[in-house]
């Protein structure tokens, strides 16, 4: 007995951060209806302030905690709040979710570009002593009670009894509840409801703020994928509340506390329980929930009964072109092309030569995103580990079985693909939110378990790609030869999903996004095209990471981690998801950035800048769902036109105000969004 305790009592202090991780994502989406993914992104924000307070500007541990808690956590809730969030609609979901990754990939990374790169190490803690042994709880000599423990617990508790009466015994948490429902009744009734979840979005960045502070003592190193990692176990715990119980969140959060810490002292070192079960056992909690609370498939629904029908996405700037315009348009495109491909065969620097052949193969991964977010309206999380399961596929049948790349490649594809459609048939009765959760537990359960086994990844480092395996002589993992090869890949890929979006596949799914009830009326099976097209995107993003990889002469399992999945969702939102050339970009000018920065002084942040740059240019996604770049395409294209009007005095150019230009009805509409 002893002994299993000496295991579990230390899980306690885990159990209550993740209890206040889960309690405050379960507030903050029933006091707002916003799933708050820039959870985990607070958190850090507090504990990286009270660590750089107490180390650096010598704050004493209380005013540190002050400062770091008490006034950035909740004042940090409230910009969330009033610049992004209260001005989504509650029907918008999507629009939710992608704010809040954009939140996780950007701040962080933030705090980089702002403070510089700094090892914060030894967090203090609040209360008491970390080093200081207080009691042996029950006298047993195994069960020492330290003041990490002592603190994280009456912190905890403290502030979940403090929420509890709040909620459940405050006109505030009564006005909070109403809130979430309808925001336009609670101001009938004469409440400020702006005002009522602006506070409600204080206390959960407070308990946000609480939580990173508790952890940081914990942590050897303060880093933000700790608190990423760990914000996974409390959206666990939280679906299993469904995101509606915050005693029932809390009490799962605790028991999973605790239960890894027991599974850490039974389990075997060294076999595949501890190395690749224990590491995802919050993810099958997860897992579990999703597929089997039946509150969990209906998140995505709206309650507000005076929900504003949202108009439809703009169309695309290639639809609202005149014939002038379009004809001036295309020939500079295909002049710009032919220019690109005859500099980077003749005077392209190596060094600018590799950086536009890691961007052609971004562009094919970024690709499979075009298919599964623009064309499928489906958002996953998933999409750098199918490219790292179809790297790997090619990787070990060139080491292991002498398969030439490029073939095994179109196996990883394959192999990629049927990886996607598992997943697809795990989450049919989830939308929206709940299909991004699975997709997101999905992504670090390869990472965290498959990738990294020696009998995937081989080495520390990968597999080492030798040319010899991609053959065909010319076809060289290097310079001009590798720039053919994935020009031919990218072209084949591009053609092939302006086909689908051209053909019967592309208009059964333009037709679920508009209405899935109407598509279904006419004969349209949702689950039947879902699942199509996340094995199409998987395929595509297969190829893409066999492509990539090969560039890189090396299959690295850290390149495929789900910190990937988020930051290539945010950089094609930023650049437009619903059309080819968006992802194209999205590939390209991420290289670009990223070599841009480097000349750069390494104040400024390096890639950590370039992800600050993408994932605030994400955040207008609510605003512009089609994309930063194509909505200035689409207003430098209506003043071109106007300039082309105003200068021929022709009729071919459309007059904002006066209706779309002729021909341009949803038909026309549809087939632009397909040569787009």
């Amino acid at each position: 007995m002893a002994h299993f305790l000496g295991f579990a009592v230390p899980g306690i202090p885990y159990g209550c951060t993740y209890a206040l991780f889960a309690v405050g994502l379960v507030l903050t989406y029933q006091a707002t209806g916003v799933f708050n993914f820039a959870f985990a992104a607070q958190a850090y924000v507090s504990a990286y302030f009270f660590m750089y307070l107490t180390q650096n500007g010598d704050l004493p541990t209380w005013a540190a905690f002050l400062v770091s808690v008490v006034v950035i956590a909740p004042l940090l809730g409230w910009l969330l709040d009033y610049f992004l969030f209260r001005r989504i609609p509650n029907t918008q979901v999507m629009a939710k979710v992608v704010t809040g990754i954009s939140l996780l990939v950007g701040i962080p990374n933030l705090l980089t570009v702002a403070f510089g790169s700094q090892n914060l190490t030894d967090a203090p803690s609040i209360l008491f002593s970390p080093n200081t042994v207080y009691f042996h709880l029950f006298g047993l000599q195994q069960v020492p009670v330290d003041g990490i423990f002592l603190s994280t617990v009456i912190v905890t508790a403290v502030a979940l009894v403090a929420l509890v009466v709040l909620v459940r015994f405050t006109s505030l948490g009564l006005k909070m509840r109403a809130a979430v429902e309808s925001r336009r009744l609670v101001q009938l009734d004469g409440v400020n409801a702006t005002r009522v979840v602006g506070s409600a979005w204080m206390i959960a960045s407070l308990f946000a703020g609480l939580a990173g502070v508790l952890l940081a003592p914990q942590f050897a190193l303060l880093q933000s994928q700790n608190y990423i990692t760990l914000m996974v176990t409390a959206i666990a715990a939280a679906a299993w509340g469904v995101l509606r119980s915050m005693p029932i969140a809390a009490a799962v959060a605790v028991v999973l506390g605790i239960v890894e810490l027991i599974a850490q002292g039974y389990l075997p070192t060294g076999g595949v329980l501890y190395d690749s079960v224990l590491p995802v056992l919050p993810m099958i909690v997860l897992v579990a929930a999703l597929l089997f609370m039946p509150g969990m498939r209906t998140l995505e629904y709206a309650r507000d009964p005076l929900a504003s029908v949202d108009p439809p996405t703009p169309p695309i700037a290639a639809t609202l072109r005149s014939p002038t315009m379009d004809r001036i348009i295309k020939t500079g495109w295909w002049s710009l092309l032919a220019v690109f491909i005859i500099s980077m065969l003749t005077w392209v620097p190596r060094t600018w030569e590799n950086v536009f052949n890691q961007g052609i193969a971004f562009s094919v991964i970024f690709l499979s995103i075009t298919l599964i977010t623009g064309m499928g309206g489906q958002l996953s999380l998933a999409q750098a580990t199918l490219a790292g399961v179809g790297a790997f596929t090619a990787g070990q049948l060139a080491l292991h079985l002498g398969l030439n790349l490029l073939v095994g490649g179109i196996v990883g594809a394959v192999v990629a693909a049927l990886v996607a459609v598992i997943l697809a048939l795990l989450s049919l009765r989830l939308k929206g939110l709940g299909l991004a959760l699975m997709t997101l537990a999905a992504a670090l359960v390869f990472t965290l378990a498959v990738f990294p086994r020696p009998s995937i990844s081989e080495t520390s480092n990968g597999i080492a790609l030798q040319s010899n395996w991609i053959g065909l002589g010319i076809f060289n993992p290097d310079g001009h030869a590798f720039f053919i090869l994935g020009m031919i890949v990218l072209t084949v890929v591009t053609l092939g999903i302006v086909q689908i979006r051209k053909g019967t596949i592309g208009s059964y799914l333009a037709a679920l996004r508009g209405s899935e009830t109407a598509a279904s009326g006419i004969g349209i099976n949702p689950s039947r095209q879902r699942v199509l097209i996340f094995a199409l995107s998987g395929a595509v993003a297969g190829i893409g990471g066999t492509l990539y990889s090969i560039q890189q002469t090396h299959v690295t399992p850290n390149v495929f981690g789900y910190q990937f999945s988020l930051v290539f969702v945010v950089v094609v939102i930023t650049t437009g998801v619903s059309t080819v050339e968006g992802a194209i970009q999205a590939g390209i000018g991420l290289t670009l950035f990223e070599q841009i920065v480097t000349y750069l002084p390494g104040r400024f942040g390096g890639n950590s800048l370039v992800f600050v740059f993408f994932a605030f240019g994400a955040l207008t996604y609510a605003s512009h769902p089609e994309g930063v770049l194509e909505f200035q395409r689409r207003n430098w294209t209506g003043r071109f036109d106007r300039l082309l009007f105003m200068k021929d005095g022709g009729p071919e150019s459309p007059v904002p105000g006066d209706g779309p230009a002729p021909g341009v009805g949803p038909a026309a509409v549809a087939g632009g969004a397909a040569h787009g």
